[in-house]
């Protein structure tokens, strides 16, 4: 039976991460392009010699040529700069924007069906841009932010009490970015809210961790920003698209009036599955959590704005 086919784009940290999971999974026959001449061939053609080892039998083509992604099911947008130390995502506005922009015009020529995902800094900018420049129906052009803000407070919360990570179910919403929202009424810890489990002051520092967790990763690495846990985590989202689960999981998706919010892409639960996004179910945001949550979308709303993005 043939594999689905997902086009990565950008041959980075985090592409080239994201191609070998997904590879190894036999989640689809990989496309890893790259606009550096060698860099996607070279990797590609290292990861095929691993299948021995790993035992997969699915394959990973690198390219340079938009044309090689044709027909894809999945496209996964890697590509741009990374954040250095001292560097917010927003700072990446500009230069990724153009990036962006280049990247989705080939690729969604080429895979005009395709679930587009993008990964890209600032990523709610980034999708919301992705979306207007394909022409795309919102359902299918989304990004990955909440489940990696929502794994990372999942592991600080682990570290704070104790409980295996297996038994933590963490939210964040919002932003990826500064104007993150981790929620932690509704993060649980075998089945508590986190708020009936750690006091006050260290549920402050948990989120307060994991609002600068991406950064905290970019301080100690000094020349690249974070790739494992990005790369595990739009793969769990290729996942749930290509497998057509229903998962709910924290994504990056157009509002359309959930939670008084419109044209603003953030991240909330959404239910994934072939088409894209299928769903965005509400879920009971306390008064504190719905007004971070909109002034998050407010910051997003003016990077929109300063692009200057038309359709």
């Amino acid at each position: 039976m043939a594999l689905p086919k997902v086009t990565v784009v950008g041959a980075g940290q985090v592409g080239a991460t994201t191609a070998f999971l997904m590879a190894t999974k036999q989640l689809a026959d990989v496309v890893l392009v790259d606009v550096a001449e060698g860099i996607p061939q070279g990797k590609a053609l290292d990861m095929m010699h691993a299948r021995s080892v790993e035992r997969f039998s699915s394959t990973v083509t690198g390219s340079n040529d938009y044309a090689a992604t044709a027909d894809s099911d999945v496209v996964v947008v890697t590509a741009g700069l990374p954040r250095k130390p001292g560097m917010t995502r927003d700072d990446l506005l500009a230069a990724n924007g153009s990036i962006v922009r280049s990247v989705i015009a080939q690729a969604a020529e080429a895979s005009p069906n395709a679930v587009f995902v993008c990964v890209t800094n600032p990523l709610d900018v980034m999708t919301y841009l992705a979306w207007k420049v394909s022409g795309l129906p919102s359902r299918r052009v989304l990004g990955m932010g909440g489940v990696l803000d929502s794994a990372r407070f999942a592991y600080f919360i682990a570290l704070a009490t104790g409980a295996p990570i297996t038994d933590i179910d963490a939210l964040v919403i919002g932003a990826h970015g500064d104007g993150m929202v981790p929620v932690p009424s509704l993060s649980m810890v075998a089945g508590r809210p986190l708020t009936d489990v750690l006091p006050a002051d260290e549920v402050t520092e948990v989120v307060r961790r994991t609002v600068y967790g991406g950064a905290e990763v970019v301080a100690f690495l000094k020349t690249g920003s974070a790739f494992f846990a990005p790369a595990a985590s739009v793969t769990s989202m290729v996942e749930a698209v290509l497998h057509d689960t229903g998962a709910v999981l924290p994504s990056c998706v157009l509002l359309e009036g959930q939670y008084g919010l419109s044209d603003v892409y953030l991240s909330v639960p959404a239910v994934l599955g072939r088409q894209g996004v299928s769903g965005v179910p509400e879920v009971a945001l306390g008064a504190d959590d719905l007004e971070a949550l909109r002034a998050s979308a407010a910051g997003v709303a003016e990077s929109v704005a300063a692009l200057s993005i038309e359709a």
